[in-house]
């Protein structure tokens, strides 16, 4: 077996952007081409056995800090423009050493890589890459829409858009045409005092309604209006964070004196070379100005990820043409270098047990905290009639307010239809859901929901086999958040959604669902916030609307016959493109 030539990747943190990552060295080397993964991790935790054992693929281990590694930065204000320290600065110049050692030993020989694929969240590494000459391609593990839309609304100049006004984007789906409310949506923050998760007397975020289209009432996003206390700066006005901490006696900054960490607008932390010494170019940021590299999106304003990908010879999105064709045609055409759709990026048995019940235990190790096994899971789903059961999960990393989850578990104790509601530990706080070591801030729980439904409700504390529940002919809707992996998994499996997206590329996920591929709803249609009532209409309506689940099966049916065509023609493409490259 020839090797063609050797490929470099590097994910960042976290399971939604290692398992993709992990997914595409397989595509890859089954092209003949060795892998080298970079890993910050320990592989033995992280990577299943049969990759650690694959003939053309190397896992390096590359060091980063000692300590817990912080959360992914959409966890933190990105509208706050004070300085803070940055809690990935250690740990990514720890790895960007060791990157930079591992590549002085490996590529003055005669077979050099062809190319480096890098997450976008990993761009701060580019120019180690390009310091050694090799070519580096922006790997984009979300979708293509959330990317095609940031870019949209910025060459439509939404941010004078009026109260009621809607703007159709030039070159994509009518559909998609962005709403005044859309962009008032902001990341969630800090929690503020004030009505709707904002300060008082403003409104804060909004929520789409039950159709897709814009509600008329602020969301539970936890940012005011821009320039205003809690929302974004604006140029040229009082910064917000002057209210927040207008009537306190003095201010603590989490930062020091010298450059590093300084506020948005001027140089970020710094990245050391291989000397040790200080690198000529911006660290990781945790967030840099809003509109800028590692900064929040500002709508009107240059998406960030702009910058991420500047210099890289082209990009991959883990999606397929089947699905988004006409946002990554559109990406293609205004960057100006080839965009491929190369997933979604799922496990190889996911795609070939379609019409099947899937085990995740096939996959994934089993010794994930949870108070239910996935054989417990699947009896429970054996014995409800096909279609009937709502699946509800926020994910891993994020999760409604408190009191959204007491609207969500009064809804689900009056709904008729049968329900899986997946609970992280320490769901309800701010921050991503996770365990504590004190019991008084273990998070929410439904406490007496178990008694009322009885066998109606199962509820899991911790790891869902959420693969297996999506596969299952009982299973009839999904409550979700619309994070892209559990989208594409609902939707391989044919299954609808209920969006209740809460940050970031997730308002456009559920757009694209709800608007564009058509096969879901918005959990609520208008009001103050999102109340019982709205989560037992949505749900009634996702479980009985026969028209949604026919265009959601036959959606589905389009991946009955395994990994997308289009997908594997693009992934062909762009060995092509990079062989071309680099000879």
């Amino acid at each position: 077996m020839a090797i063609h030539g050797e490929i470099y990747i590097l994910p960042f943190f976290g399971q939604g952007h290692l398992f993709p990552c992990i997914e595409l060295c397989k595509h890859l080397a089954s092209r003949n081409y060795k892998i080298t993964l970079f890993m910050s991790s320990n592989p033995s935790s992280s990577v299943p056995s049969s990759l650690r054992h694959h003939p053309l693929l190397e896992i390096t281990q590359v060091s980063a800090a000692q300590g817990p590694l912080p959360p992914p930065p959409e966890f933190f204000p990105g509208s706050v423009p004070v300085p803070v320290s940055n809690p990935f600065h250690s740990h990514h110049q720890q790895m960007g050493r060791d990157i930079e050692t591992f590549l002085s030993e490996r590529v003055n020989g005669p077979a050099r890589p062809v190319c480096a694929v890098l997450d976008v969240m990993m761009s701060w590494s580019k120019e180690i890459f390009v310091k050694f000459d090799i070519p580096t391609a922006a790997f984009f593990t979300s979708g293509a829409c959330s990317a095609a839309m940031e870019y949209g609304t910025w060459k439509a100049q939404v941010n004078d858009m009026k109260p009621g006004e809607i703007r159709v984007i030039p070159e994509l789906p009518e559909e998609m045409a962005v709403a005044y409310l859309d962009i008032e949506r902001r990341p969630r923050g800090p929690p503020h005092p004030g009505p709707n998760g904002g300060p008082p007397g403003q409104p804060g975020p909004r929520l789409l309604g039950l159709d897709g289209g814009p509600s008329d009432r602020p969301g539970p996003g936890l940012h005011g209006p821009p320039g205003g206390p809690g929302g974004p700066p604006v140029p040229g006005h009082q910064p917000p964070w002057m209210a927040d901490v207008d009537g306190s006696i003095t201010m603590l900054i989490n930062t020091c004196d010298d450059r590093d960490g300084g506020p948005p607008g001027q140089p970020g932390p710094r990245l050391l070379g291989l000397d040790g010494g200080p690198s000529d170019r911006p660290g990781p940021g945790l967030h840099g100005p809003p509109g800028g590299p590692g900064g929040p999106p500002v709508p009107g304003h240059q998406p960030p990820w702009m910058a991420d990908v500047d210099g890289s010879i082209t990009m991959l999105i883990n999606t397929c043409d089947d699905l988004e064709h006409p946002f990554i045609e559109y990406l293609a055409n205004r960057i100006g270098k080839p965009v491929w759709g190369v997933g979604p990026l799922l496990p190889e048995k996911y795609w070939k047990s379609a019409g099947s019940v899937f085990h995740d235990h096939e996959i994934r190790a089993a010794n994930r905290e949870s108070n239910y096994t996935e054989d417990e899971v699947n009896q429970w789903l054996d014995l409800k009639p096909r279609g009937s059961v709502v699946y509800v999960s926020f994910g891993s990393e994020v999760g409604p307010t408190l009191e959204e989850y007491v609207q969500l578990a009064g809804a689900l104790g009056e709904s008729k239809w049968p329900f899986i509601w997946v609970i992280q530990h320490g769901s309800g706080r701010h921050g991503p859901p996770q365990p504590s070591s004190d019991p008084s801030e273990e998070g929410y729980y439904p406490h007496g929901l178990d008694t009322k439904v009885g066998d109606r409700g199962l509820i899991i504390r911790g790891w869902a086999p959420q693969l297996m529940i999506l596969s299952h002919p009982s299973t009839g809707g999904f409550l979700s958040h619309c994070g892209w992996n559990s989208t594409v998994e609902a939707i391989g499996r044919g299954v609808p959604l209920l969006a209740w997206p809460i940050r970031g590329d997730q308002f456009f996920n559920a757009k694209l669902v709800v608007q564009h591929l058509k096969v879901g709803y918005m959990v609520s249609s208008g009001g103050d916030k999102v109340v019982e009532k709205d989560i037992v209409v949505g749900i009634e309506r996702l479980v009985t609307d026969k028209e949604v689940h026919k265009r959601a099966v036959a959606l589905g049916g389009k991946f009955k016959h395994g990994f997308p065509a289009s997908s594997e023609a693009a992934l062909d493409n762009f060995i092509n493109f990079i062989s071309q490259k680099s000879a």
